[in-house]
């Protein structure tokens, strides 16, 4: 199970960097050729689009179809959106670019998730393995940008100059044929029996469960922080004069740290339970969102995004794990569409608020709103405790 899962997160590393990166060269290219912050809002709203409408149909394809076939597909549609961008550096090949690579990852995590949960064998080891998983992204979260940024910085003539951007967007383009690479080589497993009074479930069926509304609920506040991070970030240190290097380094920041945390998450996840963790990460990263504005250099603006990395680094597995817990096996592709679909609705969303908001009151106005609304939302992180396990 061990080489599985790590040919999994290597998979899993790639084609997530290569979305990553893009929201990385797509906003500055697009700033750099002169476009407002509210046209880079609607950007990074496309990474987010494609899943919204896919994620539950992609979610059923998966539970009927395992795990290498969504993941072909995924592959493909993200070549084919990255590679467009080193021929036509335009804003709406941009756009579709964020549409195509958004879209791929999204329909790869939720076959990787689905499968991983399937290989799992109670809720100790749910924990553990997606704990392992959840290192990919945040792996993902720093070679994407760092790497990216290099390359616009370095490989052309001049920094971000057209061959810098295209040298990164080629490299973007090569990622997802790494990742089909190693999952080809992971061993399928037996899809769960469809029943007959299963062919009529409806996906809001699963919204009757209490508890399956407020991990939702949780997941969206704090999803919404990575949301803001990714696009502030950017946004600010253009502001700032940082360059690509600097700004991707920022962010890379905040990935190591997140994947750091998660080396280590499965033992303190055997000793505190997900309700606690997730409660504890919402009210820290109110905090840390309250005083980021008030740090304007580099350095320090890279301690607080390896602070904000470190709390926000625990969820993910902790909301996977809980997730697993409280959905039948036959609709566990289903729920995590569920999850993506609505997590992506508001990234579809908060970036264009982010965005207004960012043009008309500044952008230290987006940490202090959205650190407000995550720690406010601590009392229902609290109250998620599963019934059960499967």
């Amino acid at each position: 199970m061990k080489r599985e899962l790590a040919k999994l997160i290597t998979g899993q590393v790639f084609i997530h960097a290569c979305m990553t990166g893009m929201r990385l060269a797509t906003p500055l290219l697009a700033l750099q050729q002169g476009y407002s912050t509210l046209a880079v809002g609607v950007l990074l709203a496309l990474f987010s689009l494609t899943q919204v409408f896919m994620a539950i149909p992609a979610g059923r394809f998966t539970d009927r179809h395992g795990l290498r076939r969504p993941v072909q597909i995924s592959v493909t549609v993200a070549i084919l959106g990255a590679g467009a961008a080193i021929f036509f550096p335009l804003f709406p090949v941009l756009c579709l670019g964020a549409l195509a690579t958004g879209g791929a990852t999204g329909f790869t995590l939720i076959a990787l998730q689905r499968h991983v949960g399937r290989i799992s064998s109670d809720a100790n080891q749910l924990k553990e393995t997606f704990s392992w998983l959840a290192i990919g992204p945040a792996i993902s979260n720093f070679i994407g940008p760092f790497f990216a940024g290099l390359l616009i910085d370095h490989a052309g003539a001049v920094p971000a100059d057209a061959a810098g951007f295209r040298a990164a967007f080629v490299m973007l383009t090569l990622m997802p044929l790494v990742a089909w690479y190693w999952i080809r080589q992971v061993k399928e497993q037996p899809m769960a029996p469809l029943l007959p009074e299963h062919a009529n479930a409806r996906v809001w069926d699963l919204l009757k469960e209490p508890l399956m509304r407020r991990l939702l609920l949780v997941n969206w506040l704090l999803s919404s922080c990575w949301d803001v991070h990714t696009f502030v970030v950017p946004v600010l240190g253009h502001e700032r004069g940082f360059s690509a290097s600097v700004v991707g380094t920022i962010l890379g920041s905040f990935a190591v740290a997140s994947a750091l945390i998660r080396v280590v998450l499965p033992w303190i996840a055997r000793r505190l339970q997900e309700y606690r963790l997730l409660t504890g990460a919402m009210i820290l990263a109110g905090v840390i969102f309250g005083i980021y504005p008030f740090f304007e250099s580099p350095f320090a603006m890279g301690v607080c995004s390896v602070c904000l990395g470190v709390v926000l680094g625990v969820v993910q597995p902790m909301i996977m794990s809980t997730l697993h817990q409280i959905t039948p096996a036959h609709r566990q592709g289903e729920a995590l569409g569920l999850r993506i679909m609505a997590v992506n609705a508001s990234s579809v969303v908060m970036p264009l608020l982010f965005g207004a908001a960012g043009a008309v009151a500044g952008v230290s106005a987006v940490f202090w709103v959205i650190g407000t609304g995550v720690a406010s939302g601590s009392p229902m992180a609290w109250r998620l405790r599963p019934k059960k396990s499967h």
